[in-house]
Parts: structure tokens; C-alpha cells; sequence
């Protein structure tokens, strides 16, 4: 396996403007949204991949390999190509979700191609694509390693079960990292965050989506089944010590530079930021609270009408293999959906690379993972009501 490096230290997620997700659905509500949705039967368009081998793929940026000299090629990518002959046009075009989504609906709601055969999007807007019908169901059929190597945690979300119509590209936690060094003793659950001493130094996540399960878990709340209720207590929670100035602010990925400054003691983070954190500060720690927190994912999805609906399958289930899998997780540093690749990154030749197996931010240990759920998504119900009293307390 040849030597892989780490990112650029700007991470992918650092690209985020979490915006509480409920603007472009109520746009789409506006319109109707039961107009908007599409049956099972018109969902399919004629598919061209045996004779076109090509395909669209629409990702964020910094979310595949690059070559450390040449940063327009991506070795995983290149390899595929060169083994199957199909061409991939890989376009850089997601950098928020809503923002995506207001750019594809229209094709979608008016049974029109979008012009991208592969897209990359967040489960929880994923979600709003399954309950649309906006997306295809994949052949299993013609994805063995999917079929094998799926992590079990992430094989049936609530919004797709047995994931019939979504392949997690690359998964993460939403938990908390704090200055081990500046706080001076460790931080375990959800409510050390409240801590006199911390007062002032604290940060949630503004957006509602990517803050909520975890203060809800720190309630002891089961988020594959949460109710209004908890939702509406963590919110008179988080109201209440806005009001007291324990929390500091609310942030999107710009947490990380308050955390690396000193400003900001413990907050709510993604792990993939933390990883490349400790390169620089090994103080800095991640942690999974007791009460457990949530793992989330962003995933493939082939739209309707795609033309090259084959050729998409083909190239998701390439990804599966381990040691594909391997190669762009030592790359991307989230939580790799293949926990089969952790044993080709462990038997690699380069230290660094093999140590990446250990590390249980890439491939959570089996305590971690006893702790982690998938939280129920925001219904379109409980959406535009949930996000007004969110983004209401967070300043949005």
C-alpha cells in the first residue's frame, strides 16, 4: 500500500454553513410539497451505461484523495477509471446542504434530470430526498461489497430502512472536545459543560440538525425515538444557560479556531476536526460522553433520471472495497463505514498509515461504538416549528 497522507489541515467540514436546514423545504412547502413528490414508478429513467461509460458525481470539497504533487488527481478515482473504463466527471459543487438542494429541486419536482448520475449529501437531508421521492432504490444485487462490508450501525437509519436508496460515503461523530490542558481534568458527560469554571468558555453548534441529539443523549434521551417534548426541554435548557453565559456562542466549524486559541475551553465538535487538531495540539482531546452521542453520515444517492444509474452502483460498490475503502479513509480521517478497511490500513508498510488503524476517531473501539446512535430525523411536520424556536435561541 503506498505511504498516505493527512489533508490539508482545512477540513471538509470546515466548508459547513449550518444553517438550521429549514429554509429551502418551506420554499418547497410553498410550492406544495405533495405536488413535489414523486411515485416509484416515474423515478427511473433510461439508463445509458452500457454503452456511455461515464458518469457525474456531485461531492463537497476536500472529501476524496488527492495526489500529494498534483491535486487535480485522485488516485482512487484514477484507478477506477482505468479498471472499468468508465469516466468519472467529478464535480466540487456541494458546499451546504440547503443550498444544493434549492439548486437541483426544481429538475426533481418537476420530473426533470438534474445532470448528475452520483450526489454526496447529509442523511438528515437525505431524509427529505427519500420522503420526496427523489431518488432511486440501488440494485444490491449488483453491490457485493456493500453488502458485506456496510458497518452494521449505519445498514438502516430511520428515514431508509435497510438503506435500499442511500450508501454512506463517510460517517462521523457529533461529541465534545475540550483543552485537556487548559480545563485540567477530563471531561465525560454532557453536563461537565456546565461546569462553574467552564462559564463563558463553552460553544454549541448553531445549526439545528448537528446540535440537538447530543444534548439530547446528555438527558439520557433515546434519539432514534425522541419526542417533542425532549426536544423542547433541551431548548428551555440551552435558553436558560444562554441567559446565565455559560454558553459563549453558537458556531459553525469556526469552533475550531476558538478551541485551538484558548478562547473556547470545551464545545460541541465533529471528530473528523478534532483529528486534524491534535496534529497541532495534542491537548486537545475528543471525547464520546457516557450518555453516548450520535453518529452521522453523508451519503450516495442516485437521483432520478440519472443516465448512468449502472455506473454509479459500480462505482459505489468500489468504494466498499476494503482496501479502496483503506486508501481514501488514511486520506478524508472520518469514521470509515468499512470497518473491514482497518486491518488494511493496520498491515501497511509506513507507520503513520498503519497507526491511522488505532485510532478510534477513523474506527471506534467497541466501547465507542456500544455508545453511539443514529439519531430519528426532523420530520417535515416538526420541522419549520422545531427550527424557529432553534434558530431563535442560537441567534440565526
Amino acid at each position: 500500500m503506498p505511504v498516505m497522507r493527512k489533508p490539508p489541515s482545512l477540513s471538509r467540514r470546515s466548508l459547513l454553513r449550518t444553517l438550521g436546514g429549514g429554509a429551502a423545504l418551506g420554499a418547497l412547502a410553498g410550492c406544495g410539497v405533495p405536488a413535489a413528490y414523486v411515485s416509484p414508478g416515474d423515478r427511473a429513467g433510461a439508463d445509458l451505461s452500457a454503452r456511455d461509460k461515464r458518469l457525474t458525481w456531485a461531492n463537497w470539497p476536500l472529501y476524496i484523495d488527492t495526489d500529494d504533487e498534483d491535486s487535480t488527481k485522485r488516485p482512487t478515482l484514477d484507478a477506477f477509471g482505468k479498471r472499468t473504463g468508465i469516466s468519472v466527471d467529478y464535480i466540487e459543487e456541494i458546499n451546504d446542504n440547503d443550498e444544493f438542494f434549492g439548486k437541483i429541486s426544481p429538475s426533481l419536482m418537476n420530473h426533470q434530470q438534474t445532470g448528475r448520475d452520483l450526489i454526496v449529501i447529509s442523511d438528515w437531508m437525505c431524509a427529505r430526498f427519500v420522503r420526496l421521492g427523489w431518488v432511486q432504490e440501488m440494485d444490491r444485487a449488483k453491490q457485493p461489497n456493500v453488502t458485506e462490508y456496510l458497518d452494521p450501525l449505519l445498514r438502516s437509519p430511520a428515514f431508509d430502512p435497510g438503506r435500499k436508496s442511500s450508501v454512506p460515503w463517510q460517517s462521523g461523530i457529533t461529541g465534545i472536545a475540550y483543552n485537556r490542558r487548559r480545563v485540567g481534568r477530563e471531561i465525560k458527560q454532557v453536563s461537565d459543560l456546565w461546569a462553574d469554571d467552564l462559564k463563558g468558555r463553552v460553544t454549541l453548534l448553531s445549526g439545528l440538525d448537528e446540535a440537538f441529539a447530543l444534548l439530547m443523549q446528555g438527558n439520557g434521551v433515546d434519539i432514534t425515538q425522541w419526542t417533542a417534548d425532549d426536544f423542547h426541554r433541551i431548548c428551555d435548557q440551552v435558553e436558560k444557560r444562554v441567559h446565565s453565559g455559560q454558553i459563549r456562542r453558537f458556531t459553525g466549524n469556526d469552533y475550531i479556531k476558538d478551541l485551538s486559541s484558548g478562547d473556547v475551553l470545551a464545545c460541541q465538535a465533529y471528530s473528523g476536526d478534532v483529528i486534524q487538531l491534535q496534529a497541532d495540539d495534542p491537548g486537545i482531546h475528543f471525547v464520546v460522553p457516557e450518555e453516548g452521542a450520535e453518529l452521522w453520515s453523508e451519503s450516495l444517492m442516485i437521483p432520478n433520471l440519472a443516465r448512468h444509474k449502472a455506473n454509479a452502483e459500480k462505482l459505489i460498490d468500489y468504494y466498499y472495497e476494503p482496501e479502496v475503502a483503506a486508501e481514501l479513509a488514511a486520506w478524508v480521517n472520518y469514521v470509515c463505514p468499512v470497518p473491514a478497511a482497518q486491518d488494511v490500513l493496520a498491515s501497511a508498510k509506513d507507520k503513520e498509515t498503519a497507526a491511522l488503524a488505532e485510532d478510534p476517531l477513523i474506527f471506534p473501539d467497541a466501547m465507542m461504538r456500544g455508545r453511539l446512535a443514529i439519531a430519528r430525523d426532523i420530520t417535515s411536520g416538526e420541522r419549520t416549528e422545531f427550527a424557529k424556536r432553534w434558530n431563535a435561541i442560537a441567534g440565526l
